[in-house]
């Protein structure tokens, strides 16, 4: 009977990703049917962590990332827990054998964005390899299924796929961040007179984060390689609608995608997968 506690911890991380992102659960949705259950448990565990720092400001934010972090490890050394999220996470932590380094990284993210308001380069990159590339890492021991020497082929561009949706991300959500939470993640922006000139240099760093990206995106096994496009494809869509935008208009609202749109990247995604093209 542990089995149906395990897949009802997975159906709840499924939910998690399914309520807080319809594209990543659409994306997950289009990698090889063996890979999709691992990668859901790992967005859920992510999503929850960050809904702690961004979301909990009514509650002791430090207190409860320090239990969940705590509930984590256990939950891996354990390989159980009554946490259906962290049972699902440990389930593939373990599977995959993803390394705990990863998470000690993604924590210490999480921990600065509760202490953190303004960061220099140093600090930028830190968080950015916490926050976002060491999730990339996580799914791409999942995709490789194993295979070390492949994971090491492609762990920079898996790196500079989360790094563009991270950069990416800040660019969307500017308004949010700074309005709603006062953080700056860019070095030396002050959004109070964001210009052109400092605009234009992050889209320069975000377009040579999706080139490296889009590198090791060829070369991923089949199983992973159309679900991890259509993600890409749905980012690089959303980055060249910011780059239409003046500084100002960031400032004022929230880009995204329509759902019309969404479709289309699906569509014309799955044409050049089927004629190999990707």
């Amino acid at each position: 009977m542990v089995q149906l506690f395990h897949t009802t911890s997975e159906k709840c991380s499924r939910i998690v990703t399914e309520s807080y992102s319809t594209s990543f659960a659409s994306a997950i949705g289009m990698l090889h049917r063996d890979l999709r259950k691992p990668i859901f448990n790992i967005y859920g565990f992510v999503r929850f962590a960050d809904e702690i720092v961004d979301s909990f400001h009514d509650y002791d934010k430090q207190s409860l990332l320090n239990q969940f972090k705590a509930d984590t490890y256990d939950a891996i050394q354990r390989k159980i827990s009554l946490n259906p999220i962290l049972n699902s996470f440990q389930q593939t932590v373990n599977a995959f054998g993803i390394d705990i380094k990863l998470i000690d990284s993604f924590f210490h993210s999480m921990e600065m964005d509760l202490e953190k308001k303004t960061y220099d380069s140093e600090g930028y990159k830190e968080y950015i390899y916490g926050s976002a590339e060491v999730v990339g890492l996580m799914c791409l021991y999942v995709f490789c299924e194993g295979s070390k020497d492949l994971y090491n082929q492609l762990e920079s561009p898996a790196r500079s796929l989360g790094a563009a949706f991270q950069k990416v991300n800040f660019l969307r959500d500017i308004k949010a961040d700074y309005n709603g939470l006062s953080r700056i993640y860019f070095p030396g922006c002050d959004f109070n007179n964001f210009t052109e000139k400092e605009k234009e240099k992050i889209e320069e760093e975000i377009y040579h984060d999706f080139k490296a990206a889009y590198a090791g995106i060829k070369t991923l096994p089949l199983k992973a390689r159309f679900g991890v496009y259509v993600a890409y494809k749905y980012y690089l869509s959303l980055f060249k609608k910011i780059k239409k935008l003046k500084p100002a208009n960031i400032l004022e609202t929230r880009i995204r995608i329509p759902n019309y749109k969404k479709a289309m990247i699906i569509f014309r995604a799955g044409v050049k997968n089927q004629l190999r093209l990707i």
